[in-house]
């Protein structure tokens, strides 16, 4: 798998026709999810049957949009949704993501709290 640099990864809620291309994914990044999409993050589309999946991803001097389609099973509703949770996205961490990818289903957990940040040294 290739490495393209991208700050956040952003799951979108509704499942999409995956006939539609860089504009008018762009557009509805823009107008239904309300961000930016030359903002260097990635936005990951689900299709309506569930077997496919788009990824938009602005690079500085243009867009990259990678396709996926299962050849057996779906993307699961069930995660999609625990996701969302019935919001118009969802910021996806680097461990969803690969859930996402790789059919993993995790319902019914919780993350344990980790420390993020420089620990301050007193002086």
């Amino acid at each position: 798998m290739f490495n393209i640099p991208v700050k956040n990864i952003y799951l979108a809620n509704d499942l999409v026709d995956m006939r539609k291309s860089f504009n008018t994914l762009s557009e509805y990044v823009s107008y239904t999810l309300g961000r930016d999409p030359l903002s260097g993050d990635a936005f990951v589309f689900i299709g309506k049957n569930r077997n496919r999946l788009k990824v938009l991803i602005w690079e500085e001097s243009g867009f990259w949009l990678c396709n996926k389609r299962l050849e057996k099973g779906s993307y699961s509703k069930l995660l999609i949704d625990s996701l969302c949770n019935g919001e118009k996205d969802s910021k996806l961490s680097q461990s969803e993501w690969y859930n996402l990818l790789e059919g993993v289903v995790v319902l019914n957990s919780r993350k344990l709290k980790r420390y993020r940040g420089l620990v301050q040294q007193k002086k």
